[in-house]
């Protein structure tokens, strides 16, 4: 049986289009991710940004990896059903958590989050992935916007950077452009939401976010899971997270004691 929080016609639609809304999934946590959210942008960790370019209104900041040393973010993560969840979605009998992410737009910020997929940022492969998007705030025009079944695309899409908007490895030739999914037609999914409630979408999904222009914050945060089948692999360049020092190999498990298991099913 799934977690009551899913029911099987969700996770059917998880694995058939990359993409389904989980009401209430942090519904619990929204006052203490929100004091983490704070502690965050007080001191920021070394991977903290700015990702606006001068004379751009607003401010958008993100930063990520930094669930272990944010008591109220690993308190959040652990008290929440995200782990089941997300083994249920993932079809898994287990649930690894891979990192974390803060995104805040705050009001007036009219730059959107960049199309882009999170896989190939990443130095982890395998089907059996999942990304939390939850914000802390309502959100009714600054979502997070997924492009349906794009996590089925016979090659994947060339990770930029935001800010300088260049390829973020040499190898360009092995990357389909960045396309422009309204322009194109694609199926775009996206929804109004209340704190708490999140967006899963497997990690190989097309997606980006618009910019808020209300006179709302728009806090969100993200929460990156793998599944069973999930193993590390080389990328031709420094990933995003980079993690240095890992000492991992092609074709293992993400090692357990930097990547926590959250969730294992009984037997």
């Amino acid at each position: 049986m799934p977690h009551p929080l899913l029911t099987d016609a969700e996770i059917e639609a998880y694995q058939r289009d990359g993409v389904v809304l989980v009401r209430g999934l942090f519904a619990d946590q929204v006052a203490q991710l929100r004091a983490g959210v704070e502690q965050n942008m007080a001191e920021p960790g070394p991977y903290a940004a700015e990702n606006l370019k001068e004379g751009e209104g607003g401010r958008f900041f993100d930063d990520y990896c930094n669930w272990s040393r944010i008591p109220a973010f690993e308190a959040a993560i652990k008290a929440s059903p995200a782990a089941e969840v997300a083994a249920d979605l993932m079809h898994s009998d287990s649930a690894q958590l891979f990192h974390d992410h803060v995104l805040v737009k705050e009001p007036g910020t009219s730059k959107p989050t960049p199309w882009h997929q999170d896989g190939p940022y990443y130095f982890v492969e395998g089907a059996q992935t999942v990304s939390f998007w939850s914000p802390l705030d309502p959100v009714r025009e600054a979502s997070l916007r997924c492009v349906v079944g794009s996590h089925r695309w016979p090659r994947p899409v060339l990770p930029t950077r935001w800010l300088a908007e260049t390829s973020f490895y040499p190898n360009e030739e092995d990357y389909m452009p960045v396309p422009d999914p309204e322009a194109e037609g694609m199926d775009i999914r996206e929804y109004e939401m209340e704190p708490g409630d999140a967006v899963a979408f497997n990690f190989m999904i097309l997606h980006g976010a618009r910019g808020n222009t209300t006179s709302l914050r728009r806090r969100a945060f993200s929460l990156r899971m793998v599944g069973d089948d999930a193993r590390y692999v080389e990328r031709p360049g420094r990933t995003s997270p980079p993690f240095p020092g890992h000492g991992m190999k092609p074709g293992e498990r993400l090692r357990d004691d930097w990547f926590p298991v959250l969730f294992r099913r009984a037997g």
